[in-house]
């Protein structure tokens, strides 16, 4: 069971999440104070009942999507993504190529992004 503070944060860093762009368990966990958690943030995204979380923009830190492939959530999240123009190729989301794009980590929230 996940306590009712760090649920509560995790929830409202997923809800932060712009529609068309992604963020990795990792970064979520980050996000909510709870660095190195990405398992506690998979574990409550896999718990989630409210039909309104964007769940779906939470992927793997390769880009990847964590369900199984073929699997009836795999295809959902898959087709909420392409719905918010993110482009899903073989389960996975080039942060690069798709329509939207990623959070910026927190390096280059603090420090602007990478030269060149």
């Amino acid at each position: 069971m996940v306590d009712k503070s760090s649920a509560e944060r995790i929830l409202a860093a997923v809800r932060a999440i712009p529609r068309g762009q992604v963020a990795a368990y990792g970064e979520v966990a980050h996000r909510a104070g709870l660095p190195g958690r990405a398992r506690l943030v998979a574990r409550l995204l896999s718990e989630n009942t409210d039909p309104g979380l964007p769940w779906h923009r939470v992927l793997r830190a390769d880009g990847r999507i964590a369900m199984p492939l073929g699997s009836e959530g795999f295809r959902e999240q898959s087709r909420r993504l392409r719905g918010e123009g993110v482009a899903v190729v073989n389960g996975r989301v080039d942060k690069s190529t798709h329509g939207g794009k990623g959070l910026p980590g927190i390096d280059e929230q603090l420090w602007g992004p990478p030269p060149g």
